[in-house]
């Protein structure tokens, strides 16, 4: 049985609240749950399943939302952003720091997952009528290995040298992990461990970044910055840390706290939207208002400098460089007719929230036939997409696309008139489980996915 899960985005509550104790013990209790039922066999007979293998297919550490990286600023003595240089001693230190206090912050749900790999389950064993034992002296062990891939948030574990393999062991340790100390993969192929875990599903997986030229650099590679990294910590992870240091005693420290789950908002560039509806809809006086929106422009301007951004930017040709100085600020001009086309336009071109089935149609594994399930995490929206089914082979043989969906809480912005910037709040749990051979009834895979909101 393999399980495979994406985008916890486990973070160390300075931009946004931790996943919830309670989501993992859920988890924990699930996968007993399909771990019997999966040991129900497609002959109608009880065979307690032989191991439970889970993947956390990347954004499992949200190591870009910190406020840690902000604790330097250009020109003084160790600063270090996720763009600057990998190899300096600084980079692995600040990695370090917050892998650290992500850990700590998340304790108590981690060590729910380790407890897992620890222990394993403990099966009951089949009778002789080939059911479940109701009384069993000795229950049947049953491993449970976790793995972890890497994403466009924590793409970090990736880097390869002694530093970040110390920083690795620490996360194996804490989680009880099967990977070993080095560069946790991005790609299965990676891993020979891991092709041939997916391949015995016919399983073709990963995180799903390659695809979004906001989140991932082509011509970089993994191990490098991309534009999402440095809007991320240069305004979204600073914008509350300013707001506080110039604002305290102006406006509600409620609304200082709110400013944190900025991180949270999809799509990404429907954030100014967030904000000044946030603010009109607390009633925020005018004066602040402006102020507030001072300081968001203010960092907004800073980031378009970075070189990281200039670089991006084509000359005569409207791209994602540009659709960010639109979008971004929260002054009251726009370029587009209306913010329902910023919205709308955010959503096609740099890829948040919408589906990525169709890059499924132009991975090898589908067009050699080698994979039946192609799954991608990053784009937080669960869902199952048919591909292809293939007449000539019999049984019939479909092709499917997944997508993992997400563990995190975010702010989602109304489809419903978008320019009265509306957005809704809930916390999603999602898991995908694969079966092989006769395992759950000859059944090939199921998805679980639940929301709530308070």
């Amino acid at each position: 049985m393999l399980i495979i899960m994406s985008d916890l985005h486990l973070a160390d509550g300075s931009c946004a609240q931790p996943v919830s104790t309670s989501a993992f013990r859920l988890f924990a209790d699930r996968v007993e749950e399909m771990a019997f039922n999966a040991s129900w066999r497609s002959n109608g007979r009880y065979r307690p399943v032989e191991s439970i293998e889970i993947i956390m297919l990347g954004d499992v550490l949200e190591t870009l939302h910190s406020t840690l990286w902000l604790d330097k600023e250009e020109g003084e003595p160790g600063y270090v952003r996720p763009w600057t240089k990998s190899k300096a001693p600084e980079f692995a230190a600040k990695v370090q720091e917050i892998t650290r206090a992500i850990l700590r912050n998340n304790a108590p749900g981690i060590r729910i997952m380790k407890e897992l790999t620890q222990t394993g389950l403990r099966m009951r064993p089949a009778n002789r009528r080939d059911e479940p034992a109701a009384y069993a002296l000795k229950q049947v062990p049953v491993p449970v290995r976790l793995y972890y891939m890497v994403g466009n948030h924590d793409w970090y574990y990736h880097l390869p040298g002694p530093a970040f393999d110390a920083i690795r062991q620490e996360i194996i340790t804490a989680f009880g992990l099967a990977n070993d100390p080095g560069p946790f993969p991005h790609e299965a192929r990676e891993s020979d461990r891991l092709l041939a875990l997916l391949d015995q599903y016919e399983i073709y997986a990963q995180h799903g970044d390659l695809y979004d030229t906001f989140n991932y650099c082509k011509a970089k590679g993994r191990n490098a910055a991309s534009l999402a990294d440095a809007l991320g910590v240069e305004v979204f992870n600073k914008y509350p840390v300013e707001v506080e240091r110039r604002m305290d005693g102006e406006i509600p420290a409620a609304i200082i706290d709110s400013l944190r789950e900025l991180v949270n908002v999809r799509p990404i560039l429907a954030v100014p939207l967030w904000i000044s509806g946030h603010l009109r809809q607390n009633n925020v006086g005018k004066v602040q208002q402006k102020k507030l929106k001072a300081i968001w422009d203010e960092l907004c301007d800073n980031f378009l400098k970075l070189p990281l951004v200039r670089e991006a930017d084509r000359r005569f040709k409207f791209d994602i460089v540009d659709a960010m100085e639109v979008a971004i600020k929260l002054t009251d001009a726009f370029s587009f007719k209306t913010l329902d086309d910023i919205v709308v336009w955010a959503r096609k071109k740099i890829g948040d929230d919408i589906s990525f089935s169709h890059f499924a149609l132009q991975e090898e594994a589908f067009l050699k036939r080698k994979a039946r399930f192609i799954v991608y995490g990053h784009t937080h929206h669960h869902e199952i997409v048919s591909l292809d089914t293939l007449p000539a082979v019999s049984p019939l043989t479909s092709q499917l696309y997944l997508n993992s969906g997400t563990w995190h809480t975010y702010y989602d912005l109304a489809v419903y008139k978008p320019k009265e910037q509306k957005f809704i709040p809930y916390q999603v749990l999602t898991y995908l489980c694969f079966y092989k051979d006769d395992e759950r009834g000859g059944r090939h895979f199921e998805t679980w996915s639940g929301a709530y909101s308070d």
